[in-house]
């Protein structure tokens, strides 16, 4: 079970300004993933000139976005060393950057001292917290949405302090 693409589509596109994600699992198990994951460990790689082949719809989505000059930067925090499911999301990360998206990794071991949420979490113009929480095998249970102030400001402040720290993909390496 995934979020609509459609219903994350529409909130992505109402946004003015900035999109932010924190990734804080090691590994998910999304089932529309899975066939990439299988294919990368059997030695699969994405072709950097093979726009074609990437992640769909997703990229067109941040492409869209991105190029109305919204901001949208991905932040992962992560174990090392990396989990297998870490390399993987590593190796195609380029697409994402690609599409437009900044894309920085936090060593866990780093992050000491930030106040980090429970779930990974969406934040849209600094006002509207989505949560995707996972179940303990990293399957998609829910999304929860909150414009409470001090969710708000709470994943604002874990945002920053991350972003800060983080290595830009283009350094960190796995």
């Amino acid at each position: 079970m995934s979020q609509s693409l459609s219903s994350f589509a529409d909130l992505l596109r109402a946004v003015e300004r900035s999109a932010v994600h924190l990734e804080l699992r090691d590994a998910y198990d999304m089932g529309n993933e899975t066939a990439g994951f299988e294919a990368w460990k059997r030695g699969h790689r994405l072709d950097p000139a093979d726009r074609a082949s990437w992640w769909r719809p997703w990229l067109d989505l941040v492409q869209e976005v991105t190029s109305k000059g919204v901001q949208v930067q991905r932040a992962r925090v992560v174990t090392e060393p990396p989990s297998e499911y870490i390399r993987y999301e590593h190796s195609f990360t380029f697409t994402n950057v690609a599409a437009g998206e900044e894309v920085r990794w936090l060593p866990r071991s780093s992050a000491a001292g930030i106040a980090l949420p429970e779930h990974d979490f969406w934040l849209f113009d600094g006002r509207l917290v989505q949560f995707n929480v996972f179940d303990e095998a990293g399957r998609w249970i829910r999304t929860d949405q909150t414009e409470e102030p001090a969710a708000v400001a709470g994943c604002v402040k874990a945002f920053d302090e991350v972003w800060d720290r983080a290595i830009s993909h283009e350094k960190y390496s796995v």
